[in-house]
């Protein structure tokens, strides 16, 4: 084992107790290396233009080997080749025929500022409609974005079901491995493609800030039965927003939270207390109100950029009660702002795969991961 695998194995072995609750390393652990082991070459005459130098124990017994990259990241190659950003530790996985080393690349991304004149954004994050956003473009509603939540709905039941029946079968720990990650694939990949195209959306419009809601205690305040409460307790709330904030930055995009109270049952335009018979319909009860029925997530979407304005209103009207503050708590406030989390994340890029590449290829696939800062 080389000095680079063994430094590595040596930061790692003393979480195994204590974060993971593991006794030995699986059999199919990944070869961690630090990052002094990683030395790449650039040649754009190869059919695979970036080698990397494999470590071996002893001198002068490393070889290079290929690496077939994702595209999208060859920026992030060059930037690792020339040291404008430095890696951390890296891996170098097999999945059956093939192997994948994952390298880890440390960026820092500034905090973009809020322009004079915003146009803000809403998001709110639900089951059916998985990301719903709209616009307020002079206090009203514009063009809103809808991406379905269906299939995403689909494969966790699927997911559920499937593992419980494994476990029921008592099946071997492997399949039921191999199925759970199958479905944490498929459900991540959803996540990576609805956040990247609300990301798109939003940075149409002139001078844009995306509002979320501050949805950092929702699972403890879930009560809607032992079905929806398990339904709504696996699904990534804290992912999606997570994924969304980091790619909203990149994309110097700024981020805003405010309070969730309320939002999908305020009427956008009077501020009035209506109701939501349906997953999709909201019904405006103020009978002065043009709004009599409203499509429920953009609705939401819409008191979400609203409440980005701090001299809107403090709480929604409710008739014949008073809307004044009632006992200062932040849910009580037009705005309470989320404290920006500025802790190191690590944001997984999607791997590469080429439609004429054989099956039984053996290089390894690059990819980078990258942490925020």
């Amino acid at each position: 084992m080389t000095s680079y695998a063994k430094d590595a194995l040596k930061q790692y072995v003393p979480q195994l107790e204590y974060s993971y609750d593991a006794d030995e390393l699986a059999e199919d652990h990944p070869v961690r290396f630090t990052h002094r082991g990683l030395q790449i070459d650039h040649s754009s005459t190869r059919a695979h233009e970036f080698c990397w130098r494999v470590p071996q124990a002893g001198y002068g017994t490393g070889f290079w080997i290929p690496l077939r990259i994702n595209p999208d990241q060859k920026p992030l190659w060059f930037d690792l080749l020339d040291g404008t950003v430095s890696a951390g530790e890296f891996r170098l996985t097999q999945h059956r025929a093939s192997w994948t080393l994952h390298v880890t690349v440390k960026y820092s991304v500034e905090d973009p500022e809020i322009p004079d004149d915003p146009t803000h954004i809403g998001f709110d994050v639900g089951e059916s409609t998985l990301l719903t956003g709209c616009a307020l473009q002079h206090d009203a509603p514009t063009d809103p974005f809808l991406f379905d939540g269906s299939r995403a709905r689909r494969i966790r039941k699927e997911m559920y079901t499937t593992l419980k029946r494994l476990q029921e079968r008592d099946s071997t720990e492997w399949r039921i491995e191999w199925r759970f990650e199958h479905f944490q694939n498929a459900l991540t990949d959803i996540v990576e493609k609805s956040t990247t195209r609300a990301v798109e959306y939003a940075c149409q419009f002139d001078s844009p800030v995306i509002v979320l809601e501050d949805l950092s205690c929702i699972q403890e305040q879930l009560d809607h039965g032992t079905h929806m409460n398990r339904r709504l307790h696996s699904w990534a709330f804290a992912q999606l927003i997570s994924r969304l904030e980091d790619k909203a930055l990149e994309a110097s995009v700024p981020v805003e939270f405010v309070p969730p109270a309320y939002t999908s049952k305020t009427c956008h335009e009077c501020g009035h207390i209506g109701s939501r018979s349906s997953q999709a319909e909201f019904k405006c009860t103020n009978p002065d109100c043009w709004v009599t029925e409203y499509q429920a997530d953009i609705n939401a979407a819409a008191n979400i950029a609203h409440r980005a304005d701090p001299w809107g209103e403090s709480v929604p009207w409710k008739t014949g009660h008073n809307d004044s503050p009632r006992n200062g708590c932040p849910r009580d406030r037009a705005l309470e702002r989320r404290e920006k989390n500025r802790n190191n994340r690590q944001m997984t890029l999607s791997e590469y795969s080429s439609e004429t590449s054989s099956s039984n290829e053996t290089s390894p696939v690059g990819s980078t991961t990258g942490d925020s800062k």
